[in-house]
């Protein structure tokens, strides 16, 4: 994500964030969910954004604690154990117990982290594996925070619909990392929009135009699978294009807005940066999208990757009655609002110990990442695309078998009238 200047800032340090937005962070005493039962959680996939939503987690709460981890990479996993236990931190401190036979690696990593005694997975992996993973999680009855996207193509998206409404009929929490959804000035904005502020809205706008996203180049030592999970922001299969594992929040606010996803797309898009597969994959650099909703109700999309960020992260809804960018109408003093990477972690203990309402986030997370994924597809091939056709399509781009020993060549860059 971006601040007001337009400089990338990384999920990964959410003090940066709040010193971007303004959000002050409440002492724990403040923001805890009050409970005598402590809630045991584990951590599955420790980059930087896993690792940042498990710190969130004991930042906001004071009846949680840290007991297992898991990665596909040994030394990821143990990196994440040390890096909790040798905190200074006196808001983590106590939070964290994490024995030798609670630290999982490998491929099946996820099936061992199921398996032990947590009550809460944080599913912090790369998205081509998140729809297995929040499956696994709800057979196993663990309580879920998931970050964003929810899929990768159309067959993710109804599995991770399948798992969420199976999460609710077993009454399991489900929290994702949309986190506008917890932020309270766009949660008393968007009240006030939908009781009339503005009017019928007429028109949205959404953008989220960044700078060049970080790139690794491949090591000599390293087989095709560990290079597309290392430098994973590069492969459409792996991280969806960045339509969808960035603008996804844009999106979101758009369907909050109006209550629903859109009904149709049209998009084009394409690729104006360097054309190194070796580096940046088989990605498009910028997409731009006309969604249109029920009642003709048009959505501008635009999104890019490039060296320069005009252009801004941000959501605006046009009414008859005036105009919003959808966080402009907030009652609460900025000094009472709590950090929304940490405000999310807060309501889903609470939706667990039932002191706040339940919350099951999962359906319209994939729906946002769905409509997400239909303007990738029609940006890819130059048709306009339906929601139920998008929807429904037999589009898979995740490979059957995930193993270090397989060929994964870099696809070519789609050209419309290609396949998506």
């Amino acid at each position: 994500m971006q601040d007001a200047n337009n400089k990338r800032i990384s999920r990964r340090d959410f003090t940066k964030v709040t010193a971007a937005t303004g959000f002050a962070i409440l002492s724990a005493s403040k923001a805890k969910a009050a409970s005598a039962e402590t809630l045991k959680f584990g951590l599955l996939g420790c980059g930087g954004r896993g690792t940042g939503a498990a710190m969130q987690m004991m930042l906001g709460n004071d009846n949680v604690q840290l007991v297992a981890v898991a990665d596909l990479f040994e030394d990821k996993a143990n990196a994440a154990r040390k890096k909790y236990e040798g905190t200074q931190n006196p808001k983590v401190q106590g939070k964290v117990a994490i024995d030798d036979d609670h630290v999982f690696s490998g491929f099946d990593a996820y099936k061992k982290i199921l398996a032990s005694d947590i009550d809460i997975l944080i599913e912090g992996t790369l998205p081509y594996s998140r729809p297995k993973h929040v499956e696994a999680a709800v057979a196993a009855g663990k309580h879920i925070f998931t970050e964003k996207p929810a899929a990768v193509d159309p067959p993710g998206i109804r599995q991770f619909i399948a798992a969420a409404k199976k999460a609710e009929e077993k009454g399991l929490s489900f929290v994702t990392g949309t986190q506008r959804r917890h932020q309270t000035p766009y949660v008393e904005t968007i009240k006030k929009i939908h009781d009339g502020a503005i009017g019928d809205v007429l028109a949205l706008r959404a953008y989220w135009c960044g700078t060049l996203p970080f790139a690794r180049p491949r090591k000599p030592e390293q087989s095709d699978f560990e290079h597309c999970m290392k430098n994973w922001y590069a492969f459409c299969w792996v991280m969806g294009d960045n339509i969808v594992e960035q603008h996804v929040h844009n999106l979101d606010v758009a369907n909050w807005v109006m209550g629903g996803p859109p009904e149709s797309v049209f998009a084009s898009g394409g690729r104006a940066w360097k054309d190194d597969a070796a580096v940046y994959g088989d990605l498009y650099d910028h997409f731009s999208c006309d969604y249109e909703y029920a009642g003709g109700v048009q959505l501008t999309s635009l999104c890019r990757h490039w060296g320069k960020s005009d252009g801004g992260v941000f959501e605006q809804a046009t009414g008859t009655k005036g105009r919003s960018d959808c966080r402009d109408m907030q009652d609460t003093p900025n000094e009472n609002i709590i950090d929304p990477y940490i405000q999310e972690h807060i309501d889903l203990v609470k939706s667990i110990t039932k002191e706040g309402p339940y919350l099951n986030e999962g359906v319209r997370m994939a729906e946002s990442t769905m409509t997400a994924i239909m303007g990738r597809m029609s940006a890819y091939t130059g048709e306009q695309l339906t929601w139920d056709k998008a929807l429904n399509s037999d589009l898979s781009i995740v490979p059957k078998v995930w193993s270090f020993d397989e060929s994964y060549p870099t696809a070519p860059v789609p050209r419309p009238g290609w396949e998506a």
